[in-house]
């Protein structure tokens, strides 16, 4: 819900005419840039000034020199030789003053006190882009309207970066800065009660983004931080507070005069511990979480909070429709009913004085259009008042809506309508009752007979707002002017996006005159009784024009020798003196120029009564009676040379009319017929006799008649199109929309939490309706006229579950029934992910979360294996998968049960090839086994460290994982060597003997606590020892350590092979009677066993261990696996045949045969 105040005043930081010109646009491109580019440079000279008196040479005051006529144009025509013959009455003097040193500051903020003060605070400053941070800044003060400036030294002798001053709005000699030091180390605040003449230095502990003033208390500041936090003052920043740290930046709001009770109120939107939003209000003095107190009934839509006026806005989306709801004066929020099938995509609150919403709204089938509708008091009921007003998107979702509230006179809007593509400017002198075209005007600027004509060809207004808060955008208007409408358009049939012609009236928009070919910024002096016009333009200019008869003649007046690009104009707040200052710049690399015009000395009687005409307010079609009333305004006339002064007051009398159609819209479920332009029919979704949603038997309501009074019209009498209405008794309606929530929306709680219940009923009677309450545990209740206010429920739930909470209404007419469902769980303290940290190539492995505490419920497991950003979802802690690719894998699980939310991550490491040894440790180990992941690690690591030490081979190529649960088991994995072929034949790894005559030798041990020394072993001991050459049915108990590929089958069919070469080699050796033959008894054979591809090696926690059972061999199938996989034969050249089995040639190099065998 984003708000779209036309023409608003400043924030508190900005009433000051806080002035932000960003160069790093323009500094970009070759050359200059238009204002709004944001930069102000300076160059290096002396003050100028410059008398439109005469008297000392140069061009007659008015007359534009040969230079100017290019800036100019077309524009020295009747309208300009006119006013020649007030110049010798007009004497403007300016003044240049050059910020000198600032160079290379690319950004400027600029306050000017008012009030009849004559400071002026700048501030300058090196933004730089890449950054995003101030590199240096300077502040100039000057106490003369800006004739010269001052360079304050805020702390001599220490570089200081100030980044922004903020003022307060109801005490403007009230500065606060905001700066640190040239590292960022410390933070201060610089605050001034003074206008700056003297600053107090504040050191402060966070870094402050946003400061914002107490609308009514002049010592009260809110601070807001990038990261959420929000802190409070109430001496002016010298101390602070923390309120609450999940804050959304823009979303916190003061309270407000008149309607919230306690000034020192704060609303906010932040975020809960479960990530959504919630609206709420505390005060400043006590801002804990326990002293928070949610306004709205559950959670809201992020950046949707809007505090305005006597109304609150937030919104709701659940699946793909989205609620608006409202609280008038901070009464209950009710949904904000729009016609039943707008089903909107998108509001903006355009305005809500008057007690009265005007938003625009997007409706499903709209895409650059909005439709405007306004409310009832209560800004719940909408009826819609414009179809298809222009919109467009802005960066950062951002959308600017084609609508302008005219100021100075109530109940005026202006609006561009598209339709077909056509844009066409429209406005309404009633809140929207009735619109009209702008009539183009009958002559142009010189004073020629215009072709134009009504109705094929209009006036239309381009209606886009400013960057830049010193230049005045496409329209103009001020409270200060009321009826003085200056705005930049085209004569056509549609608006044309390329024209941008100036046009003004001095009536509120009954007739127009045009005054400019291009585009101006335009400023408003003395009420408006002067009027200044700069054009808007990327090239230099020195020229600037006024008018002193409200545009109808003007006078060209050289404010500076030297042409500036000009990046904005400034008067002090409220339009109401004859000074001003116009911010340029001379070149990319000058410094910050000033330019002080003044006009009082043209103007120096005070106004009398007698220097002032009149002008009567009407419409498009003369009507004088406008929102129930005749209105007259003053306006000085044109041959009066006299300032308005601070004490002027525009309106001159009001004389209430009788009531007619004009003063009546239609109401809620209603529409204005196409055909009969005054006639409202219902809508077919629509009953106009239905009772209100609020109406409770005994009570009496009527019936609307399709019309209802425009808001704030003071018709009196006359014409009542409500007067026919019918009354009618409230029936007894029977229970609808009921709801049942928590206050803060957590549907899950820790046990022993204090629990309130709320129970809303959107509509139907509920002072004779029963209800009927369980809360899912056995506590039930029976309440009677329950309401939101009156009966909220506590409750505690102690134990963990999930429970259902049920209510039943009731009445004579009806029943209705709401369920939910709440968690109560502990939140979660950790989460370890147990997962094998080595594996083979699509083998299956077991990823295994184990959540603390460990009584924790209702978890959901999220998982995230390797570089897949998509999710897997489990209820359960435990997931299998597999690794088609060999290489590192990252696995991460993140465990959540609605309180909380903790995470893990492992790495698993694939291959095609790796040794397993199974482990067990002496028994002693296992009363010092806690079971936890942290112990088992460090086991591991220290085994890991002890076999490298004894047997030499390389740390990274071992990793010992201890297993979970009793007895202490482990496996040690004996990875392959960096630059090892992955089908080189595992009987060349001679490190695996090593490893094994280490163990058997008894060498791997270490002590823990008390001295005790612990033995780690083979797990089975016999492993390979006394095995029979043709034993090929050998199970895995029987072997102590396996491969990582191939089935039992295989390894069986392995041994009869390996047997058959033992044998052949004993009768080579025998027959050679070979020198170096040994006795098997001195020199077992050893026995290498793959791991079966669907053996899940790393056991789950509770010690539970799977079998493995060895399935019979088929000797011809093993026989063709080893021929495809070709997982034994030896790629060395130097090689002999030893034998052949089943028509399978075995080569084994001779020398590591010899070596194997003499080992």
């Amino acid at each position: 819900m984003a708000s779209l105040r036309s023409e608003e005043p400043l924030s508190s930081a900005a009433h000051l005419c806080v002035f932000l010109l960003v160069a790093s646009a323009w500094m970009a491109l070759p050359g200059p840039v238009r204002c709004d580019s944001g930069a102000i440079n300076r160059r290096g000279g002396e003050d100028r000034t410059f008398d439109m008196g005469g008297g000392d040479g140069g061009s007659p005051p008015g007359l534009p020199t040969e230079g100017d006529e290019e800036a100019v144009g077309g524009e020295g025509s009747l309208r300009f030789r006119r006013a020649l013959s007030r110049e010798k009455q007009m004497s403007l003097l300016s003044s240049s003053f050059v910020l000198k040193g600032d160079a290379t500051h690319n950004q400027a903020m600029v306050h000017w006190t008012g009030e009849n003060s004559s400071v002026i605070l700048i501030l300058t400053k090196y933004y730089h882009a890449d950054s995003t941070k101030v590199l240096e800044s300077s502040l100039w003060r000057s106490t003369d309207y800006g004739t010269t400036y001052t360079k304050l030294n805020l702390m001599p002798g220490t570089t200081i970066v100030v980044t922004s001053f903020y003022i307060c709005p109801t005490n403007k000699k009230k500065v606060v800065l905001v700066g640190s030091s040239i590292n960022e180390r410390d933070q201060m605040l610089f605050i001034s009660t003074d206008e700056g003449s003297s600053f107090q230095r504040q050191s402060i502990s966070f870094t402050p983004d946003t400061l914002v003033f107490h609308p009514k208390e002049e010592d009260k500041l809110l601070a807001y931080c990038k990261e959420g936090r929000l802190f409070a003052s109430t001496d002016l920043g010298r101390k602070w507070t923390l309120l609450q740290e999940r804050v959304t930046k823009d979303k916190v709001f003061w309270s407000v005069s008149g309607v919230d009770v306690d000034p020192d109120l704060v609303h906010m939107e932040m975020q809960d511990t479960s990530g959504g939003y919630l609206y709420v209000t505390c005060l400043i003095q006590n801002c804990s979480d326990k002293m928070v107190t949610a306004q709205f009934l559950g959670k809201i839509d992020h950046n949707s909070l809007l505090v305005q006026d006597d109304y609150i806005f937030v919104k709701v989306t659940t699946g793909n429709r989205t609620k608006h709801y409202v609280s008038y004066r901070r009464n209950e929020f009710v949904q904000m009913r729009f016609p039943k099938y707008a089903l909107p995509k998108d509001v903006q609150i355009v305005s809500t004085d008057e007690d009265q919403v005007f938003l625009a709204l997007q409706e499903w089938y709209q895409t650059d259009t909005y439709n405007l509708y306004q409310s009832d008091p209560q800004g719940v009921y909408y009826s819609i008042v414009l179809e298809n007003v222009r919109s467009t998107k802005q960066p950062e979702e951002n959308v600017l809506v084609d609508i302008l509230e005219v100021r100075g006179i109530k109940g005026v809007f202006l609006a561009n309508q598209k339709i077909d593509g056509k844009v066409t400017t429209l406005i309404t002198y009633n809140k929207g009752q009735s619109w009209d075209l702008l009539a183009p005007p009958m002559t142009d600027m010189n004073g020629k007979t215009i072709t134009c004509k009504a109705p094929d060809c209009h006036l239309h207004l381009h209606l886009r707002w400013a960057d830049n808060p010193y230049v005045s955008g496409t329209v103009h208007t001020k409270d200060s002017a009321p009826g003085l409408i200056m705005g930049a358009g085209n004569l056509g049939s549609k608006l044309v996006e390329y024209k941008e012609e100036m046009y003004i009236t001095s009536d509120c928009g009954k007739t127009w005159r045009q005054v400019f070919e291009e585009e101006h910024h335009v400023l408003y002096l003395d009420h408006g009784g002067v009027i200044v016009a700069i054009k808007d333009t990327s090239i230099p200019l020195k020229i600037l024009k006024f008018s002193i008869d409200e545009g109808r003649t003007w006078t060209v007046h050289n404010f500076t020798s030297t042409s500036v690009f000009v990046d904005g104009l400034l008067s002090e707040p409220g339009d109401e003196t004859l000074v001003m200052t116009v911010f340029g710049h001379i070149s990319y690399r000058s410094d910050w120029e000033l330019v002080k015009v003044d006009f009082r000395q043209s103007f120096p009687l005070q106004c009398t009564e007698s220097d002032y005409d009149s002008w009567q307010l009407t419409d498009m079609q003369g009507e004088k009676c406008i929102m129930g009333q005749e209105r007259s305004f003053r306006k000085r006339k044109d041959t009066s040379f006299c300032i308005k002064g601070k004490s002027y007051t525009s309106a001159l009398n009001t004389k209430p009319c009788q009531c007619n159609e004009k003063d009546f819209s239609c109401d809620y479920g209603f529409e204005r017929s196409q055909t009969e332009g005054s006639r409202c029919f219902a809508d077919f979704w629509h009953n106009p006799d239905s009772p209100p949603e609020d109406c409770h038997l005994g009570q009496t309501y009527e019936s609307s008649t399709g019309y209802r009074k425009v808001i704030s019209n003071v018709c009196e009498g006359g014409l009542n199109k409500q007067q026919s209405a019918k009354q009618h008794n409230c029936p007894l309606l029977p229970p609808k929309g009921l709801q049942v929530s928590i206050k803060g929306q957590m549907l899950a709680v820790a046990p022993g939490d204090d629990i309130t219940f709320i129970v809303h009923q959107e509509q139907g009677d509920t002072s004779r309706t029963k209800y009927q309450v369980d809360l899912g545990d056995g506590v039930r209740a029976i309440y009677q006229n329950l309401t939101v206010t009156d009966e909220p429920i506590q409750h505690r739930y102690e134990n963990p579950g999930v429970y259902k909470v049920t209510v039943k209404a009731e009445n004579m007419a009806g029943h209705d029934e709401a369920t939910m469902y709440i968690q109560v769980a502990a939140p979660l303290q950790k989460v370890h992910l147990e997962v094998v940290p080595i594996t083979g190539r699509n083998h299956e492995v077991n990823l295994t979360a184990i959540v603390l505490p460990i009584e924790a419920n209702l978890s959901v497991f999220n998982w995230w294996i390797g570089e897949n950003l998509q999710p897997k979802l489990t209820l359960q802690n435990s997931l299998l998968t597999r690794f088609p690719e060999t290489g590192e894998f990252s696995v991460t699980v993140q465990a959540s049960n609605g309180r909380s939310m903790v995470q893990d991550t492992r790495t698993v490491r694939v291959y095609d090839h790796f040794q397993v040894i199974p482990l067990s440790f002496s028994t002693n180990l296992d009363r010092f086994n806690p079971n936890i992941p942290e112990w088992r690690e460090d086991i591991g690591q220290v085994v890991t460290k002890i076999i490298t030490k004894n047997t030499g081979v390389p740390l990274d190529s071992l990793v010992t994982v201890v297993n979970p649960g009793l007895p202490t088991t482990a496996d040690l994995y004996v990875l392959p060597l960096d630059g090892t072929p992955t089908k080189r034949s595992i009987f060349v790894d001679k490190r695996i003997p090593a490893i094994i005559q280490s163990f058997n030798s008894n060498n791997v041990s270490f002590v823990v606590r008390g001295g005790l020394q612990v033995l780690v072993m083979l797990a089975d001991p016999n492993a390979g020892l006394g095995l029979n050459a043709n034993d090929s049915t050998t199970t895995e108990a029987k072997t102590g350590y396996r491969g990582a590929a191939g089935s039992p089958g295989v390894w069986a069919l392995a041994a009869i092979f390996l047997i058959g070469m033992i044998a052949t080699g004993s009768f080579i050796l025998y027959k050679f009677k070979s020198p170096w033959l040994r006795t098997e008894d001195a020199y077992p054979p050893l026995f290498f066993r793959k791991l079966p591809g669907n053996r899940n090696v790393y056991a789950q926690m509770r010690n539970e261990k799977e079998q493995e059972m060895t399935s019979p061999v088929n000797h011809s199938e093993d026989t063709q696996h080893i021929i495809q996989g070709e997982e034994f034969i030896d790629d060395d050249l130097d090689s002999q045949t030893l034998g052949n089995h089943s028509g399978v040639v075995l080569s084994i190099n001779s020398r590591e045969l010899h070596s194997y065998l003499t080992s």
